[in-house]
C-alpha cells in the first residue's frame, strides 16, 4: 500500500495565510429585546444560572445572594425598554455579574444564554456621540457588525465606565435608606 505524504515548505503562501493571527476582543454577547449586547470579558466577573432577585419592584433594582455576598442587580431590559419580562419570568435567565473599578459586584439579568465571542478589531466601529446622546443606549461606546450566514448580526458594545453613572444612581438611592 502506497503512502502519500505531503510536505509543507516554509515558503508555501497557503500555508502561511491560513495561519494569519487576526486581532480580536473576546466578549460575553447577550440579547436584550432586538438589541444584541456585549461586555468586554475582562470587566464580566461571573455568569450565572437564574438567581432569585430581591426588590420591591419600585425601582428596577433589586438584589441577589450570590455565595457569601449580595450583588446589586440592574434591570437594564427595564432601562431601554421601560418594561421588563425579567420580572415576569420568576424562572430561567442568567445573571451576568459584572465588576466596577471600585470593587463593587453588580447583576445584569438576562433572559437567553450569554455567549463568548471573539469579535476582530476591524468590526468594531466607534459609535457617533450625537446617537449616544440621543438614545436610551448611551451605555454603549462601540458596535460591531459580524457577518453570519444570512444577514450581519450588531452588536452594541457597552462600556463599563459608561454604566458606572447607572450603579452610582443606585448606589445614591440604597445609601438615602
Amino acid at each position: 500500500m502506497a503512502t502519500l505524504v505531503t510536505q509543507f515548505q516554509p515558503n508555501d503562501t497557503d500555508l502561511s495565510q491560513s495561519r494569519q493571527v487576526i486581532p480580536s476582543l473576546k466578549f460575553i454577547v447577550f440579547s436584550m429585546g432586538n438589541l444584541h449586547l456585549a461586555l468586554r470579558i475582562e470587566s464580566v466577573y461571573k455568569v450565572v444560572d437564574h438567581t432569585p432577585i430581591y426588590s420591591s419592584g419600585l425601582n428596577h433594582v433589586g438584589v441577589a445572594h450570590l455565595g457569601d455576598r449580595e450583588v446589586t442587580v440592574v434591570d437594564l431590559y427595564w432601562r431601554f425598554f421601560k418594561q421588563s419580562p425579567i420580572q415576569e419570568s420568576s424562572t430561567g435567565g442568567y445573571l451576568i455579574v459584572v465588576r466596577n473599578t471600585t470593587g463593587d459586584l453588580y447583576g445584569i439579568p438576562v433572559t437567553d444564554t450569554p455567549i463568548l465571542m471573539e469579535i476582530p478589531l476591524s468590526a468594531i466601529r466607534l459609535l457617533p456621540e450625537s446617537y449616544r446622546r440621543a438614545d436610551t443606549l448611551e451605555v454603549a461606546s462601540h458596535v460591531a457588525v459580524i457577518p453570519q450566514d444570512k444577514e450581519s448580526i450588531t452588536v452594541f458594545l457597552l462600556d463599563v465606565d459608561l454604566l458606572m453613572p447607572i450603579f452610582q444612581e443606585i448606589g445614591t438611592l440604597t445609601n438615602k435608606v
